[in-house]
């Protein structure tokens, strides 16, 4: 079943547009990622403080966490094609503005601005409704998820490379990355969405807030959204304490940790982008969410346990593909507990959400660390994603033939 809003070629030649998509993200993400390995850099050059640095990815996932949701809405209203294309000006701009900074308010304003027009992701996943089918829906949200590894992959390396040119010439390559890829939507990207000629009354206006509550009363969504925060918290706790971990009882310089992260993208990348729509057919989007919540928890607890880097290697493996099983699932099961009319807003709401799991992981992950020692962090995200097993049991549970959200 297709939106019913969907149609044109998007809607019957799906594979041309999901294509020019994959690169539309994967350039993105790969833009994003040129200034990670710089953040001490910056922090050198401009006399910031610890707390300065982690402020800057705070700030842009709070910015996200509040704007992710209204853009998703609004390309509900006006469509996928426009929200992509305002996404990619206002982060090519914000690039310029984190490249020519010579001030730290100004590093801070183009973080924030990036946040705000970072409706993207989200924005995406919606044209990925539009254009397949439910049975097709988790191998399109994979194309997502293999964009995201790719990204991250390449960009930290190729960012670090341009960083020796310059401390400015990464953000600047992302800015040109941001507007080549503005074109690429402008020029090709066809829109996912026929949009009515008039918008009937639907009654009040819900507040965001509101749809929020909604969401979360929905008998599958609302599971399915709390497991959404909670496994984003439990990942970005993660993602900010490993290396220190890693440093701490092995030794890892930054290049090291690289490899890791490497080995955890591309494993994550071909789960997502060849394997995960045969698993989907076999298994469907909830048992797969039930067993990466399972497997990420098992990663978690074992990684802090392990005494040698081999065994190291091997308790993260469970993680990965955990994690590259259960990205697509939870979005599909997302979008296809959504109205309609409402994908937009509601995959904008899961965005916003894992926003706010990037901004609470890390300060929870650095209390524990300073606290217990390095590997509290990662056990603590272990308990945490016993109580994230909870929902998604419960989402499993009630998982029939989920009734849409009411628009």
């Amino acid at each position: 079943m297709r939106s019913r809003h969907s149609g044109g070629p998007a809607a019957s030649q799906p594979r041309g547009p999901l294509g020019i998509l994959f690169l539309i993200v994967f350039l993105d993400l790969l833009g994003f990622s040129f200034v990670i390995p710089l953040y001490p850099e910056y922090k050198v050059h401009f006399r910031m403080t610890g707390l300065q640095v982690t402020l800057l990815s705070t700030c842009y996932s709070l910015a996200q966490f509040i704007f992710a949701p209204i853009l998703g809405r609004l390309s509900d209203r006006v469509g996928r094609k426009p929200v992509l294309l305002y996404s990619l000006i206002g982060s090519s701009i914000a690039f310029y503005l984190f490249g020519a900074a010579q001030s730290v308010w100004l590093l801070f304003v183009s973080r924030i601005a990036d946040g705000i027009s970072g409706g993207n992701i989200a924005t995406a996943q919606a044209y990925i409704a539009d254009v397949t089918t439910k049975e097709n829906r988790a191998r399109g949200m994979g194309i997502i998820g293999a964009a995201f590894g790719m990204g991250f992959i390449l960009g930290p390396a190729i960012g670090g490379l341009l960083g020796r040119y310059g401390l400015g010439v990464p953000a600047f390559a992302a800015c040109g990355l941001a507007a080549v890829n503005s074109l690429l939507v402008a020029l090709v990207l066809p829109e996912s969405r026929t949009l009515p000629t008039a918008t009937p009354a639907t009654g009040k206006r819900t507040s965001s807030v509101g749809r929020l509550l909604a969401g979360l009363r929905h008998p599958v969504l609302g599971n399915v959204l709390t497991v959404v925060l909670l496994n984003m918290i439990a990942f970005a706790a993660l993602e900010n304490t490993i290396g220190l971990l890693t440093k701490d009882r092995f030794g890892f310089d930054q290049t090291h940790n690289g490899y890791l992260f490497a080995g955890i993208g591309v494993t994550m990348a071909i789960i997502q982008g060849g394997l995960i729509g045969r698993l989907v057919k076999r298994h469907g989007e909830a048992r797969l969410v039930l067993a990466g919540v399972v497997m990420t928890g098992l990663g978690l607890l074992l990684i802090p346990l392990a005494p040698t880097v081999p065994l190291l290697l091997l308790a993260g493996l469970p993680m990965a593909l955990g994690n590259g099983i259960y990205t697509p699932s939870v979005n599909s099961l997302v979008s296809k507990a959504a109205h309609d009319d409402e994908q937009g807003a509601t995959l904008g709401l899961s965005q916003g959400l894992s926003s706010l799991g990037r901004i609470l992981g890390p300060v929870a992950g650095g209390l524990l660390y300073d606290r217990y020692g390095p590997g509290a962090p990662l056990l603590g995200g272990a308990a945490l994603m016993v109580v994230c097993l909870i929902f998604a049991l419960r989402a499993f549970q009630q998982h029939r033939e989920p009734a849409p959200v009411p628009a």
